[in-house]
């Protein structure tokens, strides 16, 4: 398997599904704006969505791809299918009983997250509906969550990257096309979230049949769990759900602590984070997708030299790539946000209120990426507890890091907190692998960083003269004048970096790498 080819190919689905992404929020704001039943269905939505990050697709996937590649491995073709076969009984039946029990408790959560829901009976009545129709979600979700996990390990990533592309295209077809033919026009979005999840689990099955790991649901999940593999998967998945449980607290603490602030601290956090996901999602996402299931079967054959150069590959890859993204999103953050955002009624203040986050934010993506390269060295070990424990030191240590900086520095002050606490993130859990001889690093790492270093200037200096050629406020009336301008920037700067790699010694097939 070519890594590099393979990456490029998941960069490519993840970006077109942040791009739908866009377009499906944008549709939305479009047909519902800002409205009691439009908090409804954001309150209805996040309960399942939660469940879904905390356990589907957060903790079962940590747990479940190492143990799942050490059957692969070790263990043959029937014991591995009986894995999956038990695997996905007790996952699915869970989250059906999960999902029932959120179906009778509806009137109550609504009432405890819904706020103000409460003064408005009608919304707060389809909120309820609406959160019952939806919490079905999860179970599809879990399926999708072992599905992609399986795929992945048999180093099919496409349809797993692929997937949430199905949710936005529903959704986009929901504020288009059904918001016309309801009653009740915000119930289209839940009914295309419903139909979304199937079509995720439908897009599944095919290449589930076509490796041969299609599981089979059965009706008595007490049975699957006498699989000592499946014992093994939920006894991995406890710590693991203290890990995605720290990002999500820490999430909720700095939504509350932008609250306090001026206002339109949390819209200014918002649209720097939504700028934020691109990188992070294009490149730490897509290579934790490719290691962690390299890594775990290079584990499992006891490969010590393969599972170092595979992580070697994958840090060299993210500051390749990471360092420039991270410098040139702090050089041009007032025109990413004039050029998505500056329309309607977003204003010029709202530009610079927006950029100083995503320029503080900047600081620390590296870090955030570097952390989605190193956690999987510790998965694919089964060691779920020491990125847990780190997690937890690196939520205290982010919230220390406000009580100083958010004085100071207002809401750029939170952004800075949070990718200083990924820096520190990624610091110890490369300590932690050096000092237990986990990672031998190559050979070249000095030369390596300075050449970076001298490519980096070089684009970061050219991106913050041109930028400061225009008046990008000003330019509101002519969007695609503005657009291009970005543009040109962007590749005159990316062809400038690529450039001055080249020419000190950089070549393409350096960085070509295959999974053995």
């Amino acid at each position: 398997m070519n890594l590099l080819k393979t990456l490029a190919a998941i960069s490519s689905m993840t970006m077109l599904s942040r791009i739908t992404g866009l377009l499906r929020e944008s549709l939305f704001a479009r047909a519902f704006g800002a409205s009691a039943y439009t908090d409804a269905f954001i309150v209805a939505f996040r309960l399942p969505n939660l469940l879904r990050r905390l356990f589907a697709e957060g903790a079962f996937s940590q747990a479940f791809v190492p143990i799942l590649s050490e059957y692969k491995t070790q263990n043959g073709h029937d014991a591995t299918k009986s894995l999956v076969d038990h695997a996905a009984t007790v996952l699915l039946w869970s989250t059906v009983l999960v999902a029932t029990a959120g179906i009778i408790a509806s009137p109550v959560l609504l009432l405890w997250l819904g706020g103000s829901l409460s003064e408005k009976p009608d919304a707060l009545e389809a909120g309820i509906w609406m959160t019952r129709l939806m919490f079905p979600y999860i179970a599809c979700m879990s399926f999708v969550a072992l599905s992609g996990g399986v795929l992945n390990t048999w180093s099919q990533f496409k349809i797993p990257a692929f997937t949430p592309v199905l949710l936005n295209l529903s959704s986009i077809f929901g504020a288009l096309v059904l918001v016309n033919y309801l009653a009740q026009p915000i119930y289209a979005m839940a009914i295309a979230v419903c139909v979304g999840g199937l079509l995720q689990v439908g897009i599944q099955i095919p290449a589930l049949m076509k490796i041969g790991m299609l599981p089979r649901i059965g009706l008595n999940p007490f049975g699957a769990l006498h699989d000592p593999g499946v014992r093994r998967i939920l006894k991995k998945m406890g710590p693991a759900v203290f890990a995605v449980s720290a990002a999500q607290i820490s999430l909720l603490i700095n939504t509350s602590i932008a609250t306090r602030l001026a206002i339109g601290s949390v819209s200014a956090l918002q649209y720097a984070d939504r700028l934020m996901e691109f990188p992070t999602a294009m490149l730490g996402v897509a290579l934790g997708t490719i290691l962690l299931p390299s890594l775990s079967k290079a584990n499992a054959a006891k490969d010590d030299a393969e599972y170092s150069a595979l992580l070697n590959w994958g840090l060299r890859l993210t500051f390749l790539l990471a360092l420039p993204a991270a410098v040139g999103m702090a050089a041009l953050a007032e025109p990413l946000i004039a050029t998505l955002f500056h329309y309607g009624k977003f204003n010029s203040a709202a530009i610079h209120a927006s950029a100083l986050p995503l320029m503080a934010y900047s600081a620390g993506l590296v870090g955030i990426i570097l952390v989605k390269t190193l956690a999987p060295a510790f998965y694919a070990r089964q060691d779920i507890r020491t990125p847990v424990r780190i997690a937890m030191l690196v939520l205290v240590a982010t919230q220390l890091m406000n009580l100083v900086l958010v004085p100071q520095l207002a809401v750029a002050g939170l952004a800075l907190s949070i990718g200083l606490g990924a820096c520190l993130n990624a610091l110890l859990l490369y300590s932690g692998l050096r000092r237990r001889q986990i990672f031998v690093p190559q050979a070249g790492w000095g030369g390596f960083f300075a050449r970076l270093a001298v490519a980096v200037c070089a684009m970061g200096a050219l991106a913050w003269y041109a930028q400061g050629l225009f008046n990008w406020a000003e330019m509101r009336a002519h969007p695609f004048m503005r657009a291009g301008a970005l543009l040109l920037i962007v590749s005159a700067s990316a062809a400038v970096y690529f450039a001055v790699l080249f020419a000190l010694g950089f070549r393409f097939a350096d960085f070509r790498r295959r999974a053995r």
